[in-house]
C-alpha cells in the first residue's frame, strides 16, 4: 500500500477497482488543521480526469500492471492486432486504447502493451522510430529564419513540425514521447 506521502507523478494506483496515474499532485500544509495532499487523476482505461484529496495517513492501493513485449502485425479498421514474440499469442486492441501510440506504429514494430488484470489496456511505442516523410510542402528560398519549421506529413498518417530543408521521401528519426522531430536518418 501507498501512503500519501509516496504520492508523486506517474504512480499508478487503483480507485474503485480501475487504474489511475497520478498527472499533478500537490502536498499542503495549511495554517491550521492537517496536512493533505491535492492529486490530479487519469483513468488509464477510458482517459477520465479525476481530482482528489487524501488526509496525510491516507493509503492508496498499487495498480498490478504488466508490461508485456508485442509485435504490431497490422490495423484493419479500427483494430489494431499485435503478437506476443515469445509465445505467439495475439491480441486485438481497439482505436481508444492504442491511443496516440497509432501515431508512430509500423508494421513489424516492438512495442510495449501494458495489462490491468490480464486485460489490455494501452500501447507503449518506443522511445524513438523512423518514419519516412510522405508530404511536405518545399521550403522557399530566402526563407531561411533561424528555427524555423513547415508541417510534414509522415507515413502513418501524423503530422509534425519539421525544419525547412525536409522534403518529401526523407526519413526522419521521432520522439515518440513528445512527438517532435529529432534528425534525418539515411535509409
Amino acid at each position: 500500500m501507498y501512503e500519501t506521502s509516496d504520492i508523486r507523478k506517474n504512480l499508478k494506483v487503483v480507485i474503485d477497482g480501475a487504474p489511475y496515474v497520478v498527472t499533478d499532485f500537490q502536498h499542503v500544509k495549511p495554517g491550521k488543521g492537517n496536512a493533505f495532499t491535492r492529486t490530479r487523476l487519469k483513468n488509464m482505461i477510458t482517459g477520465a480526469v479525476l481530482d482528489r484529496t487524501y488526509k496525510t495517513g491516507e493509503r492508496l492501493e498499487p495498480a498490478a500492471l504488466e508490461e508485456h513485449d508485442m509485435q504490431f502485425l497490422y490495423k484493419e479498421g479500427d483494430r489494431y492486432h499485435f503478437m506476443n514474440s515469445a509465445s505467439y499469442e495475439q491480441v486485438e486492441l481497439d482505436a481508444e486504447h492504442v491511443g496516440d501510440a497509432a501515431n508512430w506504429i509500423t508494421e513489424n514494430l516492438s512495442v510495449k502493451i501494458l495489462y490491468f488484470r490480464e486485460q489490455p489496456i494501452g500501447v507503449t511505442p518506443p522511445n524513438f522510430v523512423e518514419l519516412e516523410v510522405i508530404e511536405s510542402d518545399p521550403g522557399v528560398k530566402g526563407d531561411t529564419a533561424t528555427g524555423a519549421t513547415k508541417p510534414a506529413k509522415l507515413s502513418t498518417g501524423a503530422s509534425i513540425m519539421v525544419p525547412l530543408f525536409v522534403k518529401q521521401g526523407d526519413w526522419l528519426q521521432i520522439d515518440t514521447r513528445t512527438g517532435e522531430y529529432l534528425r534525418r536518418v539515411a535509409r
